[in-house]
């Protein structure tokens, strides 16, 4: 069976300060590139499933060298198209304990933010595809591109390719005259899968548990208290066969508790918790669990339960990962999944 995946939108560089320096400090970056379509992208090709990652990127030599990066970890980037004035940059201070992580956006004018419906020979794209991912990102950053993803997902069904949205809510990103609540309802009633964390549905489609405050968890995330919200988006996305919600208990800046739960319709599967401690780097987190739960419903179709929690594994490892790039390999992911957490020597 052909399992590829198409993961289609914006990737960056990344300019991290050292350890934990705070950025009036810091004398140098370190650059590496990540973004939310690109590291789910990376994760399936470290687990062996054919994947394409679409985006647009100048012609420059920092696009060739983000471009020879997708290659060295195995996503394939024939699809990438060349033009526009510039790859998009984020920088990063990461945080510890009581002071959070803090990311500023220098993406304005992207060479994506400027892409146009047309440009991309969808169908060629999805010739031979199973699976189409995208996240709210895109449809942030400009109309074109909110435009060009609705395409992209009206192709991808027209092709009978399953398509997966993560709604990745980022207020900072919604600048264009446009709120999320206008543009994702459109994009995300061609869903077949939805994915988000526990403030998304609040923040994108004002549905959200009674009494929960993202904010103030202390830790516990309670999944029964999110079985409502999973409901509701059924209700309002007939199209979607399961809605997936990630639970993040924030203590702190070093410290979470990590589960999710993943609801059929009719069945809600909640997956294992970790207790994460001395976290490494979070950034990614999130695509980590997205590149993992695809991977898992690909190949353990007909076991939510058990695609759930390869997906929870897989994201709990890259907290320990600097960079957005989850590098993990299934025979990881399974040895924590069988309860080794001793971090031992593997020799």
């Amino acid at each position: 069976m052909n399992n590829k995946v198409v993961t289609f939108g914006e990737i960056m560089l990344r300019l991290a300060t050292p350890g934990n320096e705070r950025f009036c400090q810091a004398r140098e970056f370190t650059a590496t590139f990540g973004g939310g379509e690109a590291n789910v992208a990376v994760s399936l090709a470290n687990y062996g499933i054919p994947v394409d990652f679409i985006t647009r990127l100048p012609e420059n030599d920092i696009a060739n060298a983000c471009i020879m990066e997708l290659r060295r970890h195995g996503v394939g980037t024939s699809g990438i198209l060349r033009g526009g004035e510039r790859l998009g940059i984020y920088f990063l201070e990461t945080g510890a304990v009581a002071r959070a992580s803090k990311v500023v956006y220098d993406r304005a004018h992207s060479s994506i933010a400027d892409i146009k419906p047309g440009m991309v020979d969808w169908g060629r794209v999805f010739e031979d595809a199973t699976w189409f991912h995208w996240t709210g990102i895109t449809p942030a950053l400009s109309r074109g591109a909110a435009d060009t993803c609705l395409e992209a997902i009206r192709a991808a069904r027209a092709a009978g390719v399953t398509v997966s949205c993560d709604l990745n809510y980022r207020k900072n990103l919604w600048q264009y005259g446009q709120k999320a609540a206008d543009v994702m309802p459109a994009l995300v009633e061609g869903c077949d899968v939805i994915i988000g964390n526990e403030e998304d549905a609040e923040m994108v489609f004002g549905v959200k548990p009674d009494g929960f405050d993202a904010t103030a968890t202390g830790g516990e995330v309670p999944a029964t208290a999110f079985e409502p919200v999973c409901r509701r988006l059924f209700e309002r996305f007939p199209v979607a066969k399961k809605i997936i919600i990630t639970l993040r208990g924030s203590i702190n800046a070093n410290h979470n508790t990590w589960g999710g739960l993943l609801h059929d319709g009719q069945r809600m599967h909640a997956s294992a918790r970790y207790d994460i401690t001395h976290i490494v780097d979070r950034v990614g987190g999130g695509d980590a669990f997205a590149g993992g739960l695809i991977h898992g419903l690909l190949t353990r179709a007909g076991d939510d339960a058990a695609a759930l929690n390869f997906a929870v594994a897989a994201s709990c490892l890259k907290h320990t990962i600097p960079g957005d790039f989850n590098l993990v390999t299934v025979a990881e992911v399974e040895k924590l999944l069988k309860g080794d957490a001793s971090g031992r020597v593997s020799r």
